[in-house]
Parts: structure tokens; sequence; C-alpha cells
């Protein structure tokens, strides 16, 4: 009985530094390089790694065209907005493809004072970015009736900033770099957009997997409350994440009106 007892006991200290291992191989910081080792599209939460960075993992989603099918990155109309929703039903968020790479492992902060890094953009050229489209300044949004947000293409023209090829809130005149993690170039906002983290997969797939920055969604709901009633049904609708599949199409298509200066 002692022999057998002893065996067992030795058994579940195998299985349980086993487990260990396997959640330590899972999740590795590596010391000096500063290197997580995860896939973002598994985890929820918070994830604060030792560089600073700011990251929120929600439902692995992949972008459609409004008939339901994949959208593919090389078929991307250069410098349009489009708009999907993510991660909640009543979230607008942005899809761009620039006419040129984007930056790489840009620093932002946050109006917390939290750091974090903005890896790029994706696609073959690195030119496919997408952002929350709710102004960080007072939260100004698209809506099926409206839009004074959008990105400025290289040939137009805007009052928020001497160049064009930026995001415009002209609600106040708040300039992002879309190039560079929206970080701010001018204007009444003092942070960067939220960003989408996007994967573009071997097929030419996009799909989103998290947010990257300070958190404005329950500031979003709170002040926006009857909108969320007028389009969405109600604030228990608005608020489901979504999941699977989000539909994407032109900004044109979305909102009656966009109002840019």
């Amino acid at each position: 009985m002692t022999n057998a007892k002893s065996a067992t006991l030795i058994s579940q200290n195998n299985n349980n530094t086993d487990n260990i291992m396997d959640r330590r191989n899972f999740l590795k910081v590596v010391a000096g390089a500063t290197v997580v080792a995860i896939n973002p599209s598994l985890i929820r939460g918070n994830l604060y790694a030792d560089d600073g960075r700011l990251f929120k993992a929600y439902e692995k989603t992949q972008l459609l065209d409004a008939s339901g099918k994949p959208i593919k990155a090389s078929m991307l109309e250069k410098e349009i907005t489009y708009i999907f929703n993510y991660p909640y039903a009543s979230t607008p968020c942005m899809l761009v493809n620039l006419p040129k790479p984007t930056a790489q492992n840009v620093e932002l902060k946050s109006d917390s004072g939290e750091a974090y890094v903005w890896k790029s953009g994706v696609g073959k050229d690195r030119t496919i970015v997408a952002y929350v489209a709710i102004c960080t300044h007072q939260l100004t949004h698209p809506t099926p009736n409206d839009s004074f947000i959008t990105y400025v293409p290289t040939t137009g023209k805007t009052m928020a900033y001497d160049k064009s090829g930026v995001i415009v809130c002209s609600s106040h005149l708040s300039a992002f770099d879309a190039g560079a993690g929206a970080k701010v170039l001018g204007g009444a906002a003092t942070q960067p957009l939220q960003a989408v983290v996007l994967e573009h997969a071997a097929d030419d797939t996009l799909w989103a997997v998290g947010i990257l920055g300070q958190d404005k969604f329950h500031d979003y709901f709170k002040e926006f409350r009857p909108e969320m009633k007028q389009f969405y049904g109600g604030p228990a609708e608005a608020k489901k994440l979504v999941s699977i599949s989000a539909k994407t199409v032109k900004l044109s298509e979305f909102t009656k009106e966009i109002i840019q200066y």
C-alpha cells in the first residue's frame, strides 16, 4: 500500500511539473531580449509585456465583404476607408490599404502614461492598417447617418494637418498618422487611436485578433447609450462581442454622409 501510494504521488508530481513546463513553454519572456512568445488569438485580458506594450485579445475574427466572401489583402483598394465592427457589435473600426509601407516598432503612449509599441502594418508590402474609428478626444465615430472621422488620401487636402495621407477627425480637427500606429499629429486629441491587431494569413485573408492601446470602449458605451438603442437594438446587443466574422464595407457605403475638413 505504501509503495502504491508513493508511486501515485510521484506520478502526480511529475504531471504537475509537466503542466508547469507546458505553461512556461507557452508564455516565455526572454530576459534581455524582451520577447513575448504568445499567440494573441489564444489569450484574453490585458497583456503587459516588459517593454510596456498594452494589448487586449478578443475573438479571432475574419474580415468578410458585403457578400460574405473573405476579404483578400491584395484586393483592397488603395487609400479607401473601409469600416467593420470589432470587437463589439457597435464599435466601428477602419481598415486602410496605404500607398506605402508603414513604419515599424513605433513607440506610443496613452494619456494614462502607459507606453506601448505598435509593430507595423500587415500584408505583402506592410501597407494594411486598422484602427478603432472612435476619436480619442471626444469619441467622435462613424454612424449610419454620418461620419466626421476618415482617412484623407494623399491626393486630398485637410485643414487638420499640413500634409494629407492621414486620419482626420473633423469634429475638432485632430490628425493621426495612419502609417505609424495612429499617433497624434495635431489637433485636440492627446493620445493615439486604438489599433486593431491584424493577422495576414497565408491564403491572403485578414483576421482581427485584438486591440492595442488605451481602452475607450467603456466611455463610448456610456456616452452614446441612446445611439446603442437607435442603431443596435439596445445596450446589451451593442455590447455583444464579435466572433467568427465581421462584415467590411467602404465608409461611403456604411454611412450616408462623410464630413471632412
